[in-house]
Order: C-alpha cells, then structure tokens, then sequence
C-alpha cells in the first residue's frame, strides 16, 4: 500500500469505496467494481469474494486478476471445495480481518499442478457485515506479500464493512420490491382461486387447482399440500417441475418435526426451517421432488386439537428470499384452508341432504309401493281360493294366471324390501359389525368377526363403512371363489380402520387394469372413503386372497370432512 499521508490515503479509499457502492443496486457487478477500485487504491493486485448463505456452504460471486491457476476450468477451483478462511468463518473463529499464513487453494494449485499461480501464496481474510449478520468473506493478495499490517486489515475491516451494509441494503430493497409484487400475485391468485371454487368441484379437483394456480401465479419451485392423518401424514399434492399431482404418498408423522406435531399445532407460526426441511428431505428420499436448498412450512388452519394440513414450499437457492415469501406464504395458507374448509362443508350439507331424501324415499316406498304390492300378494292368495268353485275347463287355466301374479308381486315385494334396505340398512340397528356379518350370511359366506377397542362410531362413519363393507362382501361372494371371509374393526380415540381379509382367488396385474377402468364397485368406496377424509387401501396376490383396509378419522369426521385416499397395490 501506499505510504505517502496513510490517513488521507484511508479517507479517499473509504470514500471512493463508498460512491461506487451507492452507483448500484445489482449486487454481482456491484462487488465486481469494488474489488477493481479496493485493488486500485491499495496497490495490491488480486481479490475475490464468496457470499455465504448457509454453513458449509458458499458463492464465488466476484474476483480480479485471479492467477491462471485458480481461473483454470470456469473458475473451478474458486466454485468447488471449502478453505481454511472459510472453515474459520463457520465455526466463527474468523471475527475480524486476519492474515492467512498460506492458502488451501493455492497449495493445491502447485500440488496439483493446476498452473501458474504469479507467486501469490499468501492472502488476508476479512468477513463481510452488518451489525450482527454475515455474509461472506473478502480476500485480498499482491505477489511476493506475506504479511498485512494492522493498519491495512483495520482499512480492509473498514471497507469490508461498507460492502456488508451495502449488501444488507439492496438485499432489503429486493425484498420490499419483491414483497409488494408477491401481494400483488396473491389479489390476482386469490381471485382465480375464488372463481373456481365457486363452482361445483370435487375436493380432489380444487386441490389440483389450488397447486396448478401457484405454479402460475409464483416463482416457487416446488409446493406441496400435506395433511395429518393418524400417525402418519400424507402427501395430498405436490406441485414441482412445472406439473401438479395428487401423490397421496404418506411419511411417519413423527418425523414430521423435531419437536413433534404439537409444536405446530398450538401455533399459526410457519414451521421452522429444520423442521420444514425434514419434510421435503423426505420428498426427496421418495423421488417426488429433486433436493432444493430450503423449505418453509406453514399450517393451512389451526383447530382447537388437530392440526388440518400445511403448506410447504421449497426453493433452489440458499439465501433469504423466503423471509420476504413468508406473509404472502402464509396469506396463501389461510386462503387455502378456509377454501377447502368451505367446500368440506357444503359436501357434508349435501351428503346430509342426500340421506336424509335416503331416508325419505324408504319411508315413502315402505309405505305406499311396498304396502300395495303386499296387498297384491295377499289378494291374489284369496282370489286362488275363490275360483275353486270354478268348472274345471276354467279352473285350470285361472290357477296358472294366479300363480304368476302370486310369483312376480312376491318377486317385485322382495325386490323393494331390498332397496329399501340399500336406502336405510336396518343391519346398522344392532351394529356395524352385527349388520355385515347377517348380510355376509345372506350372501352364503362364512362371516368371522373381530373387534378391538371401545369407540362410538358417528352415523355417517358408521353409514359409510357399512356401504363399504356391503360392496366388499359382494366382491368376495362374486369373484373370490371362497366362502371364508374375515371382518375386523379396530377402533381407536381418533380413527376407525375397517379390514375385510379372505383367501380367494386375488387379482391379477390384467383384470386389476380393467377393475380400475370400469370397477364402479372400488371407485365407490374410494369415494366413500375419501369423502370423510379417510384413506382406502386394497392390496391382492393372485392366487393368495385380497385385503380391503378402510381407515376414517374420526375428530375429522366429527367436525368436518376432508379427503384422503392411497393407491391401492396389486401383485401378479
């Protein structure tokens, strides 16, 4: 450095330092201008800078006249590997500006034989701040040099400084620039989202449409909907790589959080990033989504005792970006859970409606068609004894009509007592299990029952079980080519799980394929299933027997209904 009038010398470096800071709100070429002027003023030659985001991590964001060693390959050694510099900045050794005795990456520049290195072997260090928070490291070198003065690292502690409150600067205008459109997104987000709700959809297509107007509205790239459910929680859409699924893969709630569920629960504030990051590593261990660099997490809504889903969202890059994505993040959660919420409760007033016409319908058809047709069968029992007075040439033939009426009005009788049963199952009466094992046995099976736990069931959990239950017995009483069936229910404070078990036929990869294209049997207890929020699973051998396992949660079904559902999985 100079050493005519070091003081003044200090003051024009500050502040030309200084002017060329304020010329720029584009940070790389921003820092790139810096180095040249610091290099210029200081008569040293070479200087580069890494930002750091994360530990372990870092950028090679600027350098000049780097020696041909270290610029071999686009940089290369710059962009790959740690240092000691920067292993002291992690462990938070490095504090203030210090010389580097000697450097890792130009050592392995000579050892390696990677070029000319200019005779630089030694470098000094200084990290980059503001206030309390860090964002890299400086390095500074001149060929030959391998020792800096107090007074040159108290200058480059200086400078240092103006570049860390200047980064820290247009990181905040980025931020608020950011922020204000990111709201701007959401008015335009929310109102897509409203217009299609709005209309008549399933549970399954809003939750599509909610993940496909983010991919649209936002630059996020990976978001995904998961949902509690039990002990396990369920991937129920993922929008990554430019598309939208429903996955309906399922992790172990317990690694859901370091600190547990609870910790989500009592608290509307977005989960914390290692939390947060656990989750989408474990995305990334099921192949669903390709390793990002940061997750956030945000509860959709919050109840008094359950947590009914959250929002993740993933980035690419490190940095803090998501500090300014958290309001609009979590804006976009509470619209979603409020969305999904309303539509659980319209289905839920018009499955209500609906059994409740069920329930109309019988009584009507008990008491009219079915009352008429009884009568019609009793009638025709009194006219067959009146025309035994009859002559003989007649007799004959009156009997014959008779006996059809007889026959079709007992036939058309047993028919209606059947729908009626379909439109309210008198089985349910004396019990959900009692009611299949008597319909099991009506279809000729042998009916094994199991119970486990003490729980009642809600009427409209218990409904639908019991339609499953009907619609799983009459596929085993049809294709299993076995009259042994197994029905247990397990029962437990927060869910009811359904498994009807025999050892029949299976299916096969091929008729699997056609059931899962014109089965309206499985479709409706998918639905069924998904309709409580529930999760429906079918797994076959050939050969070996099918399983049927039908899981409801029951504080979901007690409050509101969601809608969960899992492949089902079939083996040749």
């Amino acid at each position: 450095m100079s050493t005519h009038d070091p003081h003044i010398q200090e003051l024009i470096t500050l502040k030309t330092i200084a002017e060329t800071l304020n010329e720029s709100n584009e940070l790389a070429p921003m820092l790139d201008v810096v180095i040249g002027k610091l290099l210029e003023l200081t008569g040293l030659t070479t200087g580069w800078l890494f930002l750091v985001e994360e530990k372990r991590t870092h950028e090679f964001v600027a350098g000049r006249n780097l020696p041909p060693a270290l610029r071999r390959e686009d940089d290369e050694p710059m962009r790959c590997g740690s240092c000691w510099c920067l292993e002291r900045y992690d462990d938070g050794r490095l504090k203030n500006a210090v010389n580097i005795l000697n450097c890792k990456r130009l050592d392995n520049a000579v050892r390696y034989q990677w070029g000319d290195t200019e005779g630089i072997t030694h470098h000094a260090t200084v990290p980059l701040r503001s206030g309390s928070r860090r964002f890299g490291v400086l390095n500074v070198a001149a060929p030959g040099k391998l020792h800096f003065s107090k007074e040159e690292l108290a200058l480059l502690e200086s400078v240092a400084y103006q570049i860390g409150t200047a980064i820290e600067r247009m990181r905040l205008y980025a931020a608020e620039q950011r922020r204000a459109d990111l709201f701007a997104r959401l008015g335009e987000y929310s109102s897509a989202l409203g217009a299609y709700a709005s209309q008549a959809v399933s549970r399954a297509e809003l939750t599509e449409q909610v993940m496909s107007l983010l991919g649209r509205y936002f630059d996020w790239p990976v978001a995904a909907l998961l949902e509690p459910v039990g002990q396990e929680i369920t991937l129920r859409a993922l929008y990554s790589g430019g598309q939208t699924t429903l996955p309906h893969a399922k992790f172990p709630l317990a690694d859901m959080a370091r600190n547990g569920p609870d910790a989500v629960k009592r608290s509307a504030e977005p989960v914390g990033d290692p939390d947060a990051q656990q989750l989408a590593d474990q995305l990334v261990e099921k192949g669903w989504i390709a390793p990002i660099r940061r997750a956030v997490a945000v509860p959709l809504a919050v109840a008094s005792d359950s947590l009914t889903g959250m929002l993740l969202v993933g980035y690419d890059q490190y940095g803090d970006q998501h500090r300014a994505d958290m309001e609009v993040i979590e804006a976009i959660a509470e619209h979603i859970g409020m969305t999904l919420q309303r539509i659980r409760l319209e289905e839920n007033r018009r499955e209500l409606a609906r059994m409740d016409e069920r329930n109309r319908l019988a009584r009507d058809l008990h008491d009219s068609v079915s009352q008429t047709l009884f009568s019609l069968v009793m009638m025709s029992k009194g006219v067959g004894g009146m025309i035994a007075a009859e002559p003989d040439g007649q007799k004959s033939l009156l009997q014959d009509t008779i006996r059809d009426i007889q026959s079709l009005s007992q036939s058309a009788l047993k028919e209606m007592r059947e729908l009626i049963m379909q439109l309210r199952p008198p089985g349910l009466e004396e019990g959900l299990m009692t009611g299949l094992k008597q319909y099991g046995e009506r279809l000729k099976l042998h009916v094994r029952t199991h119970i486990t736990g003490m729980q009642e069931l809600p009427r409209i959990a218990e409904e639908a079980l019991w339609r499953i239950g009907q619609e799983a017995l009459n596929n085993v009483s049809k294709h299993a080519d076995t009259k042994e069936v197994t029905v247990a229910l397990s029962l437990q404070n927060d869910e009811a799980e359904l498994r009807i078990e025999d050892q029949g036929r299976g299916i096969t990869k091929q008729r699997w394929n056609e059931l899962t294209r014109h089965s309206i049997g499985l479709s409706s207890m998918r639905e069924r299933a998904e309709s409580l929020g529930g999760q429906f699973r079918l797994y076959s051998v050939h050969r070996e027997g099918t399983i049927i396992e039908v899981t409801i949660p029951l504080k979901a079904v007690t409050t509101e209904k969601g809608g969960i559902t899992d492949d089902p999985i079939v083996n040749s």
